[in-house]
């Protein structure tokens, strides 16, 4: 099967990817990862990759597009794949279909950006084990100490409450078109099918939700 997983920053979306992942025997594919890969290779795309990256350039969504359609031809690929993070705009998003690249299903974890926000700005760390704590849903015995060490607890600074609005507004300028792309999609005959996925609750039951969805497409 060949999935696109959406999501905001904090949805819960590497989790879930892992799970899909692992429960289908597709691999988990991201832009990043290709990136690396091409360039450790030495591959053409890689070399050209490397050169824009080392003058401080972004990669263009063409060069993307050859590297993902290489990954995705690649046999651990013959039983589909799962885009994790990719596409991020309307323009891969449209360029992917115009090379014919078919996709079987859109899976978006719905989450509402008050409680990614809750969330991530929850969030606490003991820097030195990478110990996480949440302020609300798993506190630590004493405020802002590790329950082990007696040492100080840490915000990431990717977790600041400004920080996350800033991500989330990104995120509905360049991604969240990409809802409607494919839920329009998705009305046309013998395409892709999209599902959306309560993304607030236990993770066996986001869990659950899911794969009872991708079992309907078989």
């Amino acid at each position: 099967m060949k999935i696109i997983l959406l999501g905001a920053p904090g949805a819960g979306k590497g989790t879930q990817a892992q799970f899909i992942s692992e429960h289908l025997n597709i691999p988990q594919i991201s832009t990043g990862d290709m990136l690396r890969a091409a360039v450790a290779n030495k591959s053409d795309l890689g070399l050209k990759a490397k050169d824009l990256m080392e003058k401080g350039e972004l990669v263009p969504d063409d060069l993307i597009l050859d590297l993902v359609k290489d990954r995705i031809n690649e046999d651990d690929c013959l039983n589909g794949f799962l885009f994790d993070g990719f596409p991020r705009t309307l323009d891969q998003a449209a360029a992917l279909k115009d090379r014919g690249v078919e996709i079987d299903c859109v899976i978006e974890i719905m989450v509402s950006d008050e409680e990614i926000i809750q969330r991530m700005s929850g969030r606490r760390v003991h820097s030195a084990s990478g110990r996480t704590y949440h302020i609300l849903h798993n506190p630590p015995k004493i405020e802002n100490i590790d329950d082990v060490t007696g040492e100080a607890l840490i915000q990431r600074p990717d977790d600041n409450e400004e920080t996350v609005k800033k991500r989330l507004a990104i995120y509905h300028e360049q991604t969240y078109p990409l809802v409607d792309f494919y839920k329009d999609l998705s009305n046309e005959k013998g395409s892709t099918s999209y599902i959306e996925i309560n993304g607030v609750g236990g993770i066996d039951n986001i869990q659950s939700q899911i794969i009872d969805n991708i079992e309907k497409l078989k």
